[in-house]
């Protein structure tokens, strides 16, 4: 299914299962912009910190955001390739749009096809709604507070999804394909038995939501909205995202936007904690 930018008509009051299906259709538009870049040619830039830029991250950028002040105007939204905004600013939100309108650049560039559009609402700093949705595949995983999480395929059909409860044996783990991280294999070691896969962007949380992933220890920088967005679909999903310390990954409470090391867990009836809480940050 289809929606053009003037279709998608404000509304402040939405309930949440509505606005999370517009939100859908939002990541959707920025998607199908991301493709069309990504079938005529890449042309690279980089930011101020090395990271590199396409034209597809500002082209997705200016969709979600657009659509995002007509769908909930006055909303404040923040992005990755948004002007700056201080944090004296950003403490005052107590709800806003958290969004990487191009999770995953790299794999873009490396046209591999695992890359994202990332959109989250976050209220009192969590994550209480969030859509990924994949451009290459026309698939989207959404979900939020009281609403399940679900995989929506390009056709529009929709399932429900859940993680695994009790996890696999062997267990299944899913770590990062661009950032390789060996001191993680001394640590990963101590669940004993497990397979390890290696995938980008925001898909290692979606693969624990749906089911097909057990545990992702993310030890290594990552930045609040790279995240936001899949936290909301695996914690739908009957899943959790905490911190090495237990507890919950939380948003906006810092100056910095860089996310403290996290681990993505399915079953929390197994201990990961008391084997990640020595890990060396």
């Amino acid at each position: 299914m289809s929606v053009h930018a003037d279709q998608l008509l404000p509304n402040q009051q939405l309930p949440n299962q509505q606005l999370l299906e517009r939100v859908t259709e939002i990541s959707r538009l920025a998607g199908h912009a991301i493709m069309e870049i990504y079938q005529q040619g890449i042309e690279v830039t980089h930011k101020a910190d090395n990271s590199p830029l396409t034209q597809a991250d500002l082209a997705s950028h200016q969709i979600i955001c657009s659509a995002l002040e007509q769908l909930t105007p006055g909303l404040p939204c923040l992005s990755e390739e948004s002007v700056a905004i201080d944090y004296a600013t950003r403490s005052a939100w107590r709800e806003y749009w958290l969004i990487d309108p191009l999770d995953g650049t790299k794999e873009f560039i490396k046209r591999n096809g695992e890359f994202t559009v990332n959109i989250a609402l976050i209220r009192d700093h969590e994550p209480v709604l969030g859509v990924v949705h994949i451009p290459v595949s026309g698939e989207s995983f959404s979900g939020g507070r009281n609403l399940g999480a679900r995989r929506v395929n390009q056709r529009g059909e929709v399932t429900a999804i859940q993680v695994r409860k009790p996890s696999a044996d062997p267990l299944v783990v899913v770590g990062s394909r661009s950032h390789p991280n060996p001191a993680l294999e001394l640590y990963l070691a101590q669940l004993g038995k497990h397979e390890l896969i290696s995938m980008g962007s925001s898909l290692k949380f979606c693969v624990v939501a749906e089911g097909k992933a057990d545990f992702y220890p993310r030890l290594g920088p990552t930045s609040e909205w790279d995240t936001a967005a899949a936290h909301a679909v695996v914690v739908a999903a009957g899943g959790s995202v905490v911190k090495l310390d237990g507890q919950p990954l939380q948003y906006n409470l810092k100056d910095s936007l860089l996310n403290p090391d996290f681990l993505v867990i399915a079953d929390n009836s197994r201990d990961y904690i008391s084997i990640f809480s020595n890990y060396p940050s």
